[in-house]
This record gives C-alpha cells, structure tokens and sequence, in this order.
C-alpha cells in the first residue's frame, strides 16, 4: 500500500496533531497519535514537526510491529500498538506532554477522585503508572496495566495518555482530563482538596451512561 492509503484518516490525524499543539496541549515534537485501520494502525512518525507534516508522512504499522512508509514510526509504538490491540473498542490514541499532566506524573501523583468529571475517564481515578524508559517494552506493560478499566492515565516523568473510538474522542479526553489536572494541580497550592466517596463516583459513572443528547423517538 502507499502512503496515500486512507489518505481521510490521515489528513484528520495530522489535523488534530496539529490541534494537540495549538491548544497547548503538547510542544513541539513531543506526544504521538494514532488510528486504528483494517490493516492495523495508522501512527505519526518520530521527531517530526507536525506543522510539516503531509499525508504519506504518516507511517503504517501492524501489529507484528512491521511498518510500510517513507518514515519511521514514533518511538512509543509499542504503546499503542498493545492498546489497540487489547482494547477492540479504542479506535485512537493520543500520546501528550502536556503541562499540569506532566507536572503531576513527575511527582508521581494520580489524579484521584477530587472532583466528580474524573469518571470520564472510565473510573473514580485516573492512575499513574510506574516510569520507564521511553519506547520500551517495559513502559508499554506499566501503561496497559494502569490503563485496565481507564480510559486515560498519568505516565510518570513522561506524559499522559487518551483513548478514544475515534480521534475526536481521543482529543475531547485529553482536554478534558489536563484540564482536571489543572484544577488539582490548583487545589493542592491552597491544601488538599476532599475527595469524593466511592460510592458517589460510581453513582457518576452511571449518570453518565445516559447523560448528553440522546436519539429522538422513533414513529
């Protein structure tokens, strides 16, 4: 296949690339994204400046861990390759160095249940898993474990992580998860903030299931 194979899907990856840095969610060449495809996954490639970025930039992968382009696949590839590949319903992954995220993974906290919009990310906390070198076997392992249940998680001294059905969703979650680690990061400047029970994070959860536009009725 060329690299102008599902030519859509990798313009709105270099699309919302490009929204992770305008938004502030992530600098420069760091973070990464990729897209689930019938062959396997589409996945940015390593220490390109996505503003450069065309269409057969874009690298396929499989989930052997061959790949077909003209570049190389990021160096976290093992990351979403594992993801995807034990998580059917996750169409897209969103890799990021953004700020209060990474200022929290640095100090090797998680985000836990301070406020009630944590459980968009699958839980009544969203976790940090172990540091390890980047690109290796061993932080893909530590990330899939803190994923289990999640949707999201802290990677420690590194980043954060998004899933998503598609990319949209992906970035949506990331927001909205560096945006919660803001408002903790805030809380502990002042103290530390009361958490929310267990109990009322599940009743959340299932709010949730319902919550938001729903279908009109038929007939």
């Amino acid at each position: 296949m060329s690299g102008r194979g599902h030519l859509a899907l990798r313009e709105a990856m270099i699309s919302t690339a490009r929204k992770m840095n305008a938004s502030g969610l992530n600098q420069g060449t760091s973070g990464n994204l990729s897209q689930r495809v019938e062959e396997g996954f589409l996945l940015t490639p390593s220490g390109m400046d996505y503003d450069t970025l065309v269409p057969e930039d874009i690298v396929l992968m499989r989930f052997d861990g061959s790949h077909e382009g003209r570049r190389e696949p990021s160096t976290e590839w093992r990351i979403h390759r594992d993801i995807l590949a034990g998580r059917p319903e996750v169409g897209a992954v969103l890799h990021a160095h953004s700020m209060f995220c990474t200022t929290l993974a640095c100090l090797r906290r998680e985000i836990p249940s301070f406020h009630y919009m944590v459980t968009k990310a699958g839980g009544e906390d969203i976790r940090c898993a172990p540091y390890a070198t980047f690109g290796t076997e061993e932080l893909s392992r530590y990330a899939v474990a803190a994923l289990e249940g999640r949707k999201a998680c802290l990677l420690a001294n590194h980043g954060m992580l998004a899933l998503g059905g598609d990319l949209a969703g992906a970035f949506k979650l990331a927001v909205e998860v560096e945006t919660l680690a803001a408002m903790y990061w805030r809380a502990l400047q002042v103290g530390e903030p009361v958490l929310l029970d267990r109990a009322e994070m599940m009743r959340v959860l299932e709010k949730f299931k319902t919550y938001g536009q729903q279908p009109e009725p038929k007939g």
